[in-house]
């Protein structure tokens, strides 16, 4: 049993000429109808004409080819023409003249090489139609003929017009596709940097570290087991990344497992893995975080993330604090590096971390700045929206 509920979803999937054959069915077979007999389009002023086997073929011209007037408009406005021109010069003025206005509007709205060449050559066979419609002593004015082109011309241009207005929404949708595009791509590598950065710098240098512990083997021991479980640790959130751009990941799997996305409640491990590769870090928290944790807590983590790993790379060894306090609307956070010269100043890189923190904490209508120290070293700063307004 078919479910009707489907039948428009149905409707839609079936090609262009099938949804566009039972108008041009039903124009003929209006046509046909005795009492429409005369009613039809007419210029000049021939008499009205029985219809005959003749007639048939000018309404199957005029009607028939509107099936296809999406897919072949070009074709179908030929042999609707043709059609119409029979109809008028036997005198049939057939109801199924209308077709000429919509075989019109359809070559405007679909037609999509020869534009103008099509516009001319109608024009100029109009001419020699007209002159044959104008018989000697008719009545018909000038006018008639002349309205009647407008009235085609005004059809064509509303065609035209349909077109214009579905290309201009095609345009439009590609770029917000384009955009959204690029927006994924900026948040991913935006991600793989977090995520990859920190852990790939605490591992150099613990990596380096080692080297000036083969002496000491219980140390060394501790800094490789440190350089292992790190490796892991970047295991593990590359793979919840990849579940996560993975479109058919099972969300709530991602969620029950180890590979949460991180918050600010895990900072105090932030910092602990940040102290086994080597930098004393302080870490001050006044406050506890909301609940539930959101983006502003996401955002939090990413900041002081992003900050120790440059205090790794760029001030490696020197004292590093990190301040976070949360309030009722709003998380404050600052990581600062002690110390003076180039060394503990802006970091070297290639600045897409603090130009992604920025991002970040603007999207969520806070404030980051990032820079140096006026009695030495660098600090990261940045104020977070949360929780709502009360």
């Amino acid at each position: 049993m078919i479910d009707l509920r489907r039948l428009p979803d149905l409707w839609r999937r079936c090609d262009v000429t099938v949804r566009d054959l039972p108008f041009a069915l039903f124009l003929a077979a209006g046509s046909l109808v005795p009492s429409f007999h005369g009613y039809g389009t007419q210029i000049g002023d021939r008499p009205d004409r029985p219809f005959d086997a003749l007639a048939m073929v000018a309404i199957a011209m005029e009607c028939l080819p509107l099936a296809v007037r999406r897919r072949w408009p070009a074709v179908c406005l030929a042999l609707v023409t043709v059609g119409f021109a029979v109809d008028q010069l036997r005198g049939y003025h057939a109801y199924a003249g209308t077709g000429l206005a919509v075989s019109l509007l359809s070559a405007g709205a679909h037609l999509e090489r020869h534009r103008r060449v099509t516009m001319v050559v109608l024009s100029v066979a109009y001419v020699p139609l007209a002159v044959a419609l104008n018989r000697p002593g008719s009545g018909e004015a000038l006018g008639g003929f002349v309205t009647f082109f407008v009235a085609c011309g005004l059809a064509w241009g509303i065609g035209a017009w349909l077109r214009s207005t579905r290309i201009a929404e095609a345009e439009r949708r590609r770029r917000v596709a384009d955009a959204t595009r690029a927006a994924e791509r900026t948040r991913i590598a935006r991600e793989l940097h977090d995520v990859v950065t920190h852990h790939v710098t605490a591992m150099v240098v613990q990596a380096e570290a080692a080297r000036y512990l083969t002496a000491v083997p219980d140390r060394l021991d501790a800094t490789l087991d440190a350089v292992t479980d790190t490796g892991r640790r970047a295991i593990t959130d590359l793979r919840h990344l990849l579940d996560l751009l993975n479109p058919d990941h099972d969300t709530g799997a991602v969620a029950e497992g180890a590979g949460r996305a991180p918050s600010a409640v895990d900072l105090r491990v932030l910092v602990e893995q940040t102290r086994q590769a080597g930098q004393p870090v302080e870490f001050v928290q006044e406050g506890d975080p909301a609940e539930p944790a959101g983006s502003a807590e996401f955002v939090t983590y990413r900041v002081v993330q992003e900050a120790l790993t440059n205090a790794l790379k760029y001030a490696h060894g020197i004292r590093t604090v990190v301040e976070v306090r949360y309030g009722e609307r709003e998380i404050s956070v600052e990581v600062g590096t002690d110390g003076s010269g180039s060394r503990t100043g802006s970091p070297g890189g290639s600045g897409r971390g603090l130009a992604g923190l920025r991002d970040r904490v603007e999207a969520l209508g806070g404030e980051f700045t990032a820079g140096r120290r006026a009695g030495g070293g660098f600090a990261v700063r940045a104020r977070i929206p949360a929780g709502n307004p009360s």
